[in-house]
C-alpha cells in the first residue's frame, strides 16, 4: 500500500469534515506519495527526537495525533524548530501523517478511548456549537472524587491529577488534551464532571463553585492512549510493521 492510499484509507474512518475549523492536519509531509508503507512509527508528536528515532530505525512513515505543521510556515530552514523537523523528515524520506481533532471526534478515537479507559457506560458524543461531536459523555461506576482520581491515574499513567470538586460524580464528560473550554457544553449536556488534559485555573475554580467537578490529568496522558488505535490502523490497513514511540514528560520536584 502506498502512503497516499494509506492516508486515504484512514481518512475514510476519520474524514477532514470532522476537524475543527482552526485545525491543520492530514498528509503533513510526503516526499513520495507513491512510496510503499512498510514500517510505521506511531507517536503523539513528530518531535525532532521522534523523527531521528524513525530515521535510525528505518521507518518510512510516522503516524501522529498532533500535527507536524500546525501554523503556517513562513520559511523552511533550520532556524525554526518546525522547519527543522520538516527538513529532517523530507531529507530522511519519511512521510508524516497527522490526525488531530478529527481523531478526537471520530469513533474509536481519542475521546472514545479515554471514556473506555475510565469505564464509562452509555457513552455518547457531545460538544459545543463548533465541534458538536468532539467529546464524549457517559455514566460513571465510581461516585467519589478520590476513587475517581485514582482510577484516572491508574488508567492513564499520569503521576498526579488536579481536581476541583463540588459534589458526587455521576455523569462524566471527557475531552482529551486541551478541553477546558468545554465546561459549559458539558454541563449543558447534563454532566456533573469533566475530565480533560488542560484547563485554566480560574475556569476550573469557577466551575467547581458552579457545581461541576473538574479533573485535569495532563495533555499527554489523556491523549497518548489513542496511539494504540493508530498502531492498530497501521497494522490492519497497511499491513505494516509498527511501533509506538513513547516519550513520557519528565517531572522535576
Amino acid at each position: 500500500m502506498t502512503v497516499y492510499e494509506f492516508y486515504n484509507e484512514i481518512s475514510r474512518l476519520y474524514p477532514a469534515s470532522l476537524s475543527s475549523s482552526w485545525d491543520n492536519d492530514g498528509l503533513m509531509c510526503c516526499p513520495d506519495k507513491n512510496a510503499p508503507v512498510k514500517k510505521v512509527l506511531v507517536t503523539l508528536d513528530a518531535t525532532l527526537e521522534a523523527i531521528e528515532y524513525a530515521k535510525a530505525g528505518g521507518f518510512d512513515t510516522i503516524l501522529t495525533h498532533h500535527p507536524l505543521i500546525f501554523k503556517g510556515l513562513k520559511a523552511l530552514n533550520e532556524d525554526d524548530v518546525v522547519g527543522k523537523r520538516v527538513l529532517l523528515a523530507v531529507t530522511s524520506h519519511i512521510n508524516v501523517l497527522s490526525f488531530h481533532t478529527r481523531l478526537d471526534a471520530g469513533e474509536g478515537g481519542v475521546n472514545d478511548t479515554l471514556a473506555s479507559l475510565l469505564e464509562l457506560t452509555d457513552v455518547v458524543p457531545f460538544g459545543d456549537s463548533e465541534d458538536p461531536t468532539l467529546g464524549r459523555i457517559g455514566k460513571s461506576r465510581i461516585f467519589d472524587a478520590d476513587s475517581f482520581a485514582k482510577l484516572i491515574k491508574e488508567k492513564t499513567g499520569v503521576p498526579s491529577v488536579f481536581s476541583y470538586c463540588s459534589g458526587p460524580i455521576s455523569t462524566v464528560a471527557v475531552v482529551g488534551g486541551g478541553g477546558g473550554d468545554f465546561i459549559r457544553a458539558a454541563k449543558a449536556c447534563g454532566a456533573d464532571t469533566l475530565v480533560t488534559g488542560e484547563c485554566r485555573y480560574n475556569s476550573a475554580l469557577d466551575a467547581a463553585e458552579d457545581g461541576m467537578n473538574i479533573f485535569v490529568a495532563g495533555h499527554y496522558f489523556t491523549e497518548m492512549p489513542v496511539c494504540q488505535k493508530l498502531y492498530s490502523l497501521a497494522k490492519e490497513i497497511a499491513g505494516a510493521e509498527a511501533h509506538i514511540y513513547t516519550k513520557v514528560p519528565e517531572l522535576t520536584f
